[in-house]
């Protein structure tokens, strides 16, 4: 059943955006509170992103509170910050003991809270009070939840389960994040949280997709898992639905079909849900203006920006392929592509690993990323290539048994037992997926390892978090631990390490790349290049909203050649979806010439 904005005629009090990284969940979440806080509502506006980019779109600096937004009367909006909740969480937890217990217990208390699964509780803990506490939001109509790209949100969404089962199951009172009394005095906090996303009065969750078959079929995970879980209430929101307007314009047309034909082939657990389409724009969505705009039906009275074209000079430029020439010349060594969620990252690192396995040189193709599809781009085989994935429940397994059985060993029943338990919190999972990101990169001493990593916020976490785990694997494993220490020397070595920031050509994703990169520069890690993937821009379109889209990259594309990389890529959009070898050797080769 395809609807308007019905949906939004008498909307619950909770409403969750949710989908794959760049299907435009931020950009929907914001209109739809942009226009709940026109009817005259009290809208509470949160990302649960660790890379948020609500500060952009709304044009208004925010913070962990809530803040009025500009131009918008009775919408407020904040970011639910990952490194201050820990940070408040750790002294929640050891600041009733200073004064009691020794200066050397205190340090050991905090250093055991440092790692990335106390940043995740944290965060969960400031989640969990705007959605299982009343008081938290009562002088909201609604409150509306931009969340995280795919993977993340179901491990957030999850964690009230999980938590609720690890403490009920607990018998010692401690985990890996220090005291559990700490965590059980909020356990009626987690159930009621579990009981607002269950309850179809109060809670709708949107899935939003692209009319592309990858993010339906994401989109169809998670509608399935979530619906275990029991939430029911679900609307399908279709981001950037095309309809071709010149005459003439094959690609415009090529563009329409592929839409109309992911749509017509969309899962049928998908298709049976209420849907909504928004076409796609020819602008950016920043600002109250235009997000009005989304729901407003003014899509396309802009004229051509054509002045845009006089600020752009000289060619748009290289080739992927350009790159990996230099990319090859050491014959071994990391490869990673890192940036926004669906920017191309995927498709990028599939290209590069069979280009080089074609070249010649054994290739690792892996992911880090819990909803990437690594094997499904490549699409075929290639001697020399290997493809695989780092899957968190596999790696827990195979983690839990090398530490019962090294660690594990020589415990009396009572230890072991302490020792189980601790392996059966969620934090478990992070840290033995960590150490296989580590053994991964590991072996780019013996040939070339491309790794599609997860979206931004996931990875600074992965990457940020390598000393504090290490700490941890220290902790619970006796061997195995010299690709942990080896990590970080080896992500800093420019020479072994290759970062390629992978962006679209728009604002947001330019934006949260160059964040990135000066994140991983105060790591000491430098990135490599920049990849501008899926450009509009010198295609020589006549449709008058692709023309418009293309024109408008323009000043995007050249911040990224003049202030924020040496080496930038441009790619541009293809008739084809770069799936397969084929495709994939085509994707490689592209180069955008200006028109």
């Amino acid at each position: 059943m395809t609807l308007g904005i019905e949906f939004l005629d008498n909307p619950t009090r909770i409403l969750f955006f949710t989908g794959k990284g760049g299907v435009g969940k931020t950009s929907l979440a914001c209109a739809t509170a942009v226009m709940l806080a026109d009817r005259g509502k009290r809208v509470l506006l949160v990302s649960t992103d660790p890379a948020s980019n609500l500060d952009e779109v709304l044009e208004t600096r925010l913070s962990g509170q809530p803040a009025p937004v500009n131009e918008i009367s009775g919408l407020f909006a904040m970011n639910i910050d990952p490194v201050s909740a820990a940070r408040a969480y750790r002294e929640r937890v050891v600041g009733p003991y200073r004064g009691i217990l020794p200066e050397e217990t205190l340090a050991s208390m905090e250093e055991q809270l440092s790692g990335a699964c106390t940043v995740e509780i944290a965060a969960f803990d400031e989640f969990t009070k705007l959605l299982g506490d009343p008081v938290a939001t009562e002088g909201f109509d609604h409150v509306i939840f931009d969340t995280a790209p795919t993977g993340h949100t179901l491990r957030l969404l999850k964690l009230p389960a999980a938590w609720t089962g690890f403490m009920a199951a607990s018998v010692t009172g401690t985990s890996c994040l220090g005291p559990l009394s700490g965590l059980q005095t909020e356990r009626a906090l987690y159930e009621a949280s579990l009981q607002a996303l269950n309850d179809p009065a109060r809670t709708t969750l949107v899935l939003v997709s692209r009319p592309e078959s990858s993010a339906l079929t994401e989109a169809e995970r998670t509608r399935r898992e979530l619906g275990d879980m029991g939430i029911a209430r679900q609307i399908l929101a279709v981001n950037g639905v095309f309809t071709a307007r010149a005459a003439g314009d094959d690609a415009a047309r090529a563009l329409e079909a592929r839409g109309l034909q992911a749509l017509k082939q969309m899962p049928q657990g998908l298709a049976l849900l209420p849907r909504v389409e928004i076409p796609l724009l020819p602008f950016a969505l920043t600002g109250a203006a235009m997000l009005r705009r989304i729901f407003g039906g003014r899509l396309s009275t802009l004229e051509p920006h054509t002045a845009l074209k006089e600020h752009f000079h000289g060619s748009l430029g290289s080739s992927l392929s350009a790159l990996i020439d230099e990319i090859e010349g050491t014959g071994r060594g990391v490869v990673m592509t890192m940036g926004k969620g669906g920017v191309g990252k995927t498709t990028v690192a599939a290209a590069i690993a069979t280009e080089l396995a074609h070249r010649g040189y054994p290739v690792h193709l892996s992911t880090t990323d819990p909803a990437a599809h690594v094997a499904a781009a490549v699409d075929g085989d290639i001697p020399g290539l290997h493809v695989s994935r780092i899957d968190p429940v596999a790696e827990l397994v195979k983690y839990s048994a090398e530490v019962l059985a090294s660690t594990g060993a020589g415990l009396d029943e009572q230890a072991r037992a302490l020792l189980e338990e601790d392996l059966r919190s969620p934090c478990s999972e992070e840290i033995a997926v960590f150490r296989a990101f580590s053994r991964t990169v590991e072996e780019g001493e013996n040939g070339f390892v491309v790794l599609d990593t997860a979206p931004t916020g996931h990875t600074l976490l992965l990457l940020d978090a390598a000393e504090a785990y290490h700490r941890e694997v220290s902790r619970t494993l006796v061997g195995g631990l010299e690709a942990v220490r080896q990590l970080l020397p080896r992500l800093r070595d420019p020479r072994f390490t290759r970062v390629l920031l992978v962006t679209l050509p728009e604002a947001t994703p330019v934006h949260e790349a160059a964040r990135l990169q000066d994140d991983l520069r105060r790591a000491g890690i430098e990135p490599f290049a920049w990849i501008v993937n899926q450009s509009f821009a010198g295609s020589g379109f006549r449709d008058p909203v692709l023309s418009e889209r293309g024109i408008r990259e323009l000043p995007y594309l050249t911040e990224v050649r003049e202030q924020l990389s040496r080496r930038m890529a441009v790619i541009p959009w293809m008739l084809e979806v770069p799936k397969g070898l084929v495709r994939l050797q085509e994707f490689v080769n592209q180069l955008v010439e200006k028109k």
